[in-house]
């Protein structure tokens, strides 16, 4: 009861010295970032690193951190189906006699290394507790078994158990996990003999995921935890059962190729109908999701539709409105224009000279015919300026806004307005004026 203590405290501190190593490389203050970052690279002080690095020079991360909620693996069935292979009894009186002999040498034996292994975990705890490159264990793994048994093998998953689990679980595939005992007597036999032979092989890549991996490595150890295996070699077929990845088969001891097959095959056709439902169940999810999807997408549709219907409506109204507006202040332009022309009107008409009288031998008098065809009639005096004429012309009510006056005889236009050829207009008499004129009156208005 107090290995698993020893063990949570050995893990516990190599986490903490990980963790002042992460913060002292990186210059991060804070401790649970620190772990945070460890966490998502299993715990891999060098990824974690040169993911940091690789953050603050802009660089996209290039270690894919494990899935947030890793899963777990159902191990406690009742149903699992469980195979073991016993090794062989001895045969004859001679070997009976060799089991006999041996027999006390192999309990000292292992009495010995057990008591010694027990030992040493309360002096030196278990380094493969700490799982710190589950990849690189994985690969290590690999290189060994090709460099003992060659190149003909079944296909190994190159990933993590958490990785192969999850692969499985998405594809909806069988997940066979083979943990591999370097120390026991019966792993050669069955790694050269059984796993390799060209039936097996054949049946496991074209079936399922195989995922390989060393007990006396961090991350095989961690699985061996996980799934609790009695010897080896040791086999544990894993599938999406119930929604939950589940352990289904169990296969220990040294089997025979053939017969392995036959467990494999016997462990895969009572299961099947398990992934056909959940692949019924899945796609008549997605198809739920499909017809959700483009329900939203219509109701989206349908939405944006109503608001731009909305939008072109408030443009509209508003166009209205600025119409008005513009209505409004044109019609108080106007207003205000007319009553500053007549303002300027009455200034004009109380500015006028008064009339001279007929008598006067100096008076011109003046016929005066406006655009609407009536005709007005006053005096001035030779003396004064044209000015005078347009000022009068002016004031009046019936006189447009901006005209010009013409005489006929010849035919002429009387500079009564300043301009550059005439700064000062001339007087009547300098105008060639007599005493008795018809002038008439042009509207220069929409000119």
């Amino acid at each position: 009861r107090r290995e698993p203590e020893k063990q949570l405290w050995s893990a516990t501190k190599g986490n903490q010295e990980q963790l002042k190593e992460k913060e002292d490389l990186t210059g991060i203050e804070s401790m649970d970032q620190c772990r945070h970052t460890l966490e998502q690279h299993n715990w891999n002080i060098e990824a974690a690193v040169q993911d940091r690095l690789n953050e603050q020079e802009g660089v996209p991360s290039v270690f894919n951190p494990p899935p947030s909620r890793p899963l777990q693996v159902n191990t406690a069935d009742h149903r699992i189906y469980s195979y073991v292979v016993s090794r062989p009894q001895p045969r004859g009186l001679l070997g009976w006699g060799y089991y006999l002999i041996m027999l006390p040498f192999r309990f000292t034996y292992y009495t010995i290394l057990d008591i010694f292994r027990f030992a040493l975990r309360f002096i030196r705890p278990d380094p493969r507790s700490r799982v710190t490159d589950p990849v690189g264990d994985i690969v290590s793994f690999m290189h060994s078994f090709e460099e003992k048994y060659g190149r003909a093998h079944p296909v190994f998953y190159q990933g993590t158990y958490s990785q192969a689990l999850n692969d499985a679980k998405r594809e909806l595939r069988f997940l066979l996990v083979y943990l591999h005992g370097d120390d026991h007597q019966d792993s050669d036999e069955f790694c050269r003999n059984t796993l390799c032979a060209p039936q097996v092989i054949s049946l496991i890549n074209t079936r399922m995921l195989f995922w390989a991996c060393s007990t006396n490595k961090p991350e095989g150890y961690r699985v061996s935890q996980a799934l609790r295996e009695n010897t080896y070699p040791f086999l544990a077929m894993i599938m999406l059962k119930d929604r939950r990845m589940t352990v289904v088969g169990r296969l220990e001891g040294l089997i025979q190729p053939d017969d392995l097959i036959n467990q494999l095959t016997f462990i895969m056709d009572a299961n099947q109908t398990y992934l056909v439902s959940e692949r019924l169940e899945r796609e008549e999810r997605n198809q739920t999701q499909v017809l959700r999807q483009q329900q939203d997408e219509a109701y989206l549709a349908s939405l944006r539709a109503d608001q731009e219907k909305e939008r072109k409506k408030r443009e509209e109204r508003e166009r209205k409105r600025r119409k008005e507006e513009e209505v409004q202040q044109q019609k108080l332009a106007e207003e205000k224009r007319r009553r500053n022309l007549q303002e300027e009107k009455e200034k004009k008409l109380e500015c006028l000279p008064p009339e001279p009288s007929p008598d006067d031998p100096e008076s011109v008098k003046i016929i005066f015919k406006l655009p609407n065809d009536s005709r007005v009639e006053r005096r001035f005096h030779f003396s004064q300026s044209l000015t005078v004429i347009h000022d009068f012309l002016f004031s009046l009510k019936e006189s447009p806004e901006k005209f010009q006056i013409e005489a006929n005889f010849p035919r002429r236009v009387l500079p009564c307005v300043p301009s550059e050829e005439w700064p000062n207009p001339p007087t009547l008499q300098e105008a060639g004026l007599s005493h008795t004129e018809v002038l008439f009156v042009q509207d220069l208005t929409d000119e």
